[in-house]
């Protein structure tokens, strides 16, 4: 069975990698196009064209997915199966391509937090549980019949970065088990709900990240785990951005007005929210790099 893998970003390195472990015939790679990053605007490659081309495995890196010659190139392949882990939205002439279809890897429980950022939604929401469902691809994203899903608890303490990579693996193996009973033809399709009372996980804007201290401390906690380390939370302090990583949950009244902080300028730095604090402990300061709170206020007069 040839197939055809797109994806992007570290979190689908990891699922081509188990494919190609589990000895699948992985014929081409879809990814972004190199794009200028840095100071020095050098051209940046994807990671998963970094692992494709140090594997061997042909790249294909189109501007538009509905390019004629990109069409004609994808053909060439004569792929059975797409994969499909943290890419863009594809057009019905390419996802409707192979005779065994096109399927994606999502990182959530199909129907909850269709979109692009499920990960952050579901930690600044709350939630207990989280997991990854692998689906066949339609017209609407996210809505396709559900092939096999599995699931993970989410710790009280869990960053969008732990639980990210939580995920990546759990998400390798359970893709990896999605093709081989593809391969076998060993599989039920299992339609999404429809439901108005879903959760969804759009994608993440700036001012979504900026943190409102008049909300209940355990939301404003929620928020910074769930933007930590991307795109990270931040608040103004003494008239800069100050981006947040991790903090501490103190449930006690604050007796101060939310957004104000308290700070003994050696060890510790709180800000109260509607009805407690949180304790930040790993911050960057605008123009500094990212550090400990002891080393931030080592360096800073407050």
């Amino acid at each position: 069975m040839k197939i055809v893998f797109m994806g992007t970003p570290d979190f689908a390195v990891a699922s081509l990698d188990a494919l190609l472990q589990a000895e699948f015939d992985v014929v081409a790679v879809v990814t972004a196009a190199d794009k200028p990053a840095g100071r020095g605007q050098k051209l940046s490659e994807s990671a998963v064209k970094k692992y494709a081309v140090a594997k061997g495995i042909p790249v294909l890196q189109p501007l538009k997915l509905k390019d004629p010659a990109f069409i004609e190139d994808l053909k060439a392949f004569k792929a059975d199966l797409q994969v499909v882990v943290a890419f863009r939205m594809l057009p019905e002439v390419v996802w409707n391509m192979p005779p065994k279809g096109t399927i994606n890897l999502h990182a959530s429980l199909l129907p909850q937090y269709r979109g692009a950022a499920p990960i952050n939604h579901v930690i600044i929401n709350g939630e207990k549980e989280s997991g990854v469902t692998t689906f066949f691809l339609k017209h609407e994203i996210d809505t396709g019949d559900i092939i096999f899903s599995d699931s993970v608890a989410i710790t009280d303490d869990e960053s969008a970065g732990s639980l990210h990579d939580k995920l990546m693996d759990l998400g390798a193996h359970l893709l990896v088990r999605t093709v081989k009973a593809i391969e076998a033809n060993d599989y039920n399709e299992v339609p999404q709900p429809a439901s108005d009372e879903l959760k969804m996980a759009p994608k993440i804007f700036k001012e979504f990240c900026k943190i409102d201290w008049n909300q209940p401390s355990q939301t404003v906690y929620n928020h910074i785990r769930g933007l930590s380390p991307y795109p990270t939370a931040f608040t103004t302090f003494n008239d800069k951005a100050l981006k947040i990583f991790g903090a501490v949950l103190e449930e006690k009244e604050p007796g101060i007005s939310a957004g104000a902080f308290l700070t003994d300028g050696k060890t510790f730095l709180k800000f109260a929210a509607k009805d407690g604090f949180l304790k930040v402990t790993d911050i960057q300061y605008e123009g500094k790099k990212r550090m400990l709170i002891e080393e931030f206020l080592r360096g800073m007069r407050l």
